[in-house]
């Protein structure tokens, strides 16, 4: 393990100012290409040289690998936390290992921090880390929360608490934050629909992810129109947090067709499936991530997420394509689920959120 490269990514993150993202992008780039066996084969097939001179030169490799192989760029003996996927597409779970939560919770709080999102009174709508060990969703919520066990508001059974939420804002003038998947939101205005609460003027709700899984064909601005009536709040005062389970660092819009942007150790490109290049601009592709926080698995991702790229450094998010992936990526995808299934063991040695 690099240690010391570990070091520069944390400094990166809590002060970004002044720094050079191209050069700790390609340390991480050659460190993992060392590595992780898997990605490296992935850049050979790919024909992708040792030496690259941006970030933009960088593999990002598919989310589909997170599923097929173990993606690991540190002894697999020094895994100490697994998140996995919902694994509700039938193509089982994602995994993503790390050796320590040391750079996921810094890329969490100073990601929230770099958006000047409150940081006290939250209402989690998810379960607590101990009844969804694998959720790294409910991982961040209990790193936000200051890991106050109160704050978690979705039992074991998966019940919304809803006298624990009115007692929690009623009692709590100060709860500033509503945070929950956006199925748990359809859920607790389905399950409680004479619910009105009052939250403070400044407070906001947090939602994240579609519905996967789900029958559900409610619209955002439907929702979004919902929560603001349950809720008390406006509908600029609604934001989503766009992460999965392969990534460390988060996007964040706010309202009705705000851009996402990212943290500055984050990047993205917008991805022509056709030519495996960056999209004209105006032009639908595919979202590809790089997260200087994925230290330990690939600091690339290759989405099956629909994106087009804003004049104001963000992007407008589309849906998903989960069929899509650019053709070179795709015939170097189908070589490193060979090498995969040709005896690179996926799994975890311990047990314990849903590129090229």
């Amino acid at each position: 393990m690099n240690d010391a490269l570990a070091g520069e990514v944390l400094r990166f993150i809590r002060e970004p100012e002044g720094k050079n993202f191209d050069e700790l992008a390609i340390a991480i780039y050659q460190y993992q290409r060392r590595e992780n066996p898997v990605f490296a084969k992935y850049c050979e097939a790919l024909g992708v040289p040792h030496k690259v001179d941006s970030w933009k030169g960088i593999p990002a490799l598919p989310q589909i690998a997170f599923k097929r192989s173990m993606i690991c760029s540190f002894p697999a003996e020094r895994i100490r936390v697994e998140f996995r996927t919902s694994g509700t597409t039938g193509e089982g779970h994602g995994k993503h290992f790390f050796p320590s939560l040391h750079l996921y919770e810094t890329a969490v709080q100073k990601g929230w921090d770099y958006f000047r999102l409150p940081r006290r009174g939250f209402a989690l709508l998810m379960q607590h880390p101990d009844d969804a060990p694998f959720s790294s969703l409910s991982r961040m919520g209990e790193i936000l929360a200051g890991f106050e066990r109160n704050r978690f508001l979705i039992g074991p059974n998966g019940e919304i608490e809803i006298d624990r939420l009115s007692a929690l804002i009623g009692a709590d003038r100060g709860t500033s934050v509503v945070f929950g998947t956006a199925l748990a939101f359809v859920r607790l205005m389905e399950r409680f629909p004479d619910l009105r609460l009052e939250l403070p003027p400044s407070a906001i709700a947090m939602e994240t992810g579609g519905f996967k899984g789900s029958a559900r064909e409610t619209g955002k601005g439907e929702l979004y129109k919902q929560i603001s009536v349950r809720l008390g709040i406006g509908i600029n005062s609604i934001w989503n947090e766009y992460g999965m389970t392969e990534l460390s660092s988060q996007f964040y819009s706010r309202g009705i067709g705000d851009s996402h942007h990212g943290p500055p150790w984050t990047r993205f490109q917008i991805i022509d499936p056709e030519t495996n290049q960056e999209a004209a601009p105006n032009t639908i592709g595919l979202l590809r991530i790089f997260d200087l926080g994925n230290l330990w698995s690939a600091i690339g991702i290759q989405t099956q997420d629909l994106a087009i790229a804003r004049p104001d450094g963000g992007f407008l998010l589309l849906g998903r394509d989960p069929a899509a992936l650019p053709r070179g990526c795709s015939r170097a995808a189908d070589e490193l689920l060979k090498f995969a299934c040709g005896g690179t063991r996926y799994g975890s040695p311990t047990s314990n959120r849903s590129g090229c």
